[in-house]
């Protein structure tokens, strides 16, 4: 196993060197220009990301289910990007899943010692009985926790889907992964505190996974939120935007097929788009896989 201080995210950044020396302005000027690199470094590795999202869009359309896994800020991030699924875009809780190393006490507090347990990686997926239809995202900034590289060896060996996303390259967890992704952020302005550079990288391409692959998967209609679930008072009203804005009508329209489809906004919309009453629009939709595109153009 490759050594700690050889990883490319625990060197020390030259630009930070008198970080203790600078005022609150001059921290977060120097925090935002390293800032700036990340989406630089984001960018060298979208052909991976891309075979990423080809290989989840793929699985879940065969009815497999995502799994993002790893430890400390990772599987916050994981589990961040996995709970906002059902709310835009009205999936099940179980499609989209994070797992954490330490489970969920671990979101709260630092259980720094559970990563170092390859076994309770695998262990993590066998309770959430991972299938071979599924698709496992392990996530380590430093592409070498004991953790992940566990859960990864065990989804491989079932025959599910496996994607690698760290933050240093060569990463170790890449040779347990279909599709390697390894966003190289550099030394961090605090030295190894991956929490800031390579947290925010790993955000961004997780953000890229789970919404490039739901519209793959026809949870999307032009940009817009189509199967957002109206839970709340802020998301009925953005459905009823939504709707007002893909089928050009008033708000009163808008709402009143909303309701009539049983706040699901995807079934409304085709209602207004073809004039079908809620049973047929649902009708269609399910008959082109829930693409409302499809469904609207026949």
């Amino acid at each position: 196993m490759e050594l700690i201080s050889k990883l490319s995210t625990e060197q020390t950044n030259e630009q930070s060197a008198n970080l203790d020396r600078l005022s609150a302005l001059e921290i977060v000027t120097l925090i935002n220009r390293e800032d700036q690199t990340v989406a630089l470094a984001v960018q060298q590795a979208l052909p991976q990301i891309g075979a990423a999202v080809k290989a989840i869009a793929e699985a879940l359309a065969k009815g497999g289910r995502l799994f993002y896994i790893g430890a400390g800020t990772s599987g916050r991030l994981g589990i961040l990007d996995a709970s906002e699924c059902p709310p835009t875009f009205g999936t099940e809780a179980t499609l989209v899943q994070g797992l954490i190393a330490g489970g969920d006490s671990a979101l709260i507090n630092a259980l720094e010692g559970a990563e170092d347990d390859a076994d309770a990686g695998a262990q993590d997926l066998r309770a959430a009985n991972l299938t071979l239809l599924d698709v496992v995202v392990g996530i380590a900034a430093s592409g070498r926790t004991p953790y992940v590289a566990g859960a990864l060896t065990h989804a491989r060996e079932i025959g599910a889907a496996t994607i690698a996303l760290s933050c240093n390259a060569p990463a170790e967890i890449s040779q347990l992964a279909d599709v390697a992704i390894e966003v190289v952020t550099g030394p961090e302005v605090l030295m190894g505190s991956t929490r800031l550079k390579a947290g925010t990288a790993q955000k961004m391409v997780l953000n890229m996974l789970s919404t490039a692959s739901m519209v793959l998967n026809g949870k999307v209609y032009q940009n817009l939120m189509i199967d957002v679930k109206p839970t709340n008072i802020k998301l009925i009203d953005r459905a009823t935007r939504i709707l007002t804005m893909a089928a050009d009508v008033d708000e009163d329209t808008a709402a009143a097929a909303l309701k009539l489809a049983d706040n699901r906004a995807k079934v409304a919309l085709v209602m207004l788009k073809t004039g079908l009453g809620p049973q047929e629009a649902e009708a269609r939709l399910q008959a082109v896989g829930g693409f409302v595109r499809r469904a609207i153009e026949g």
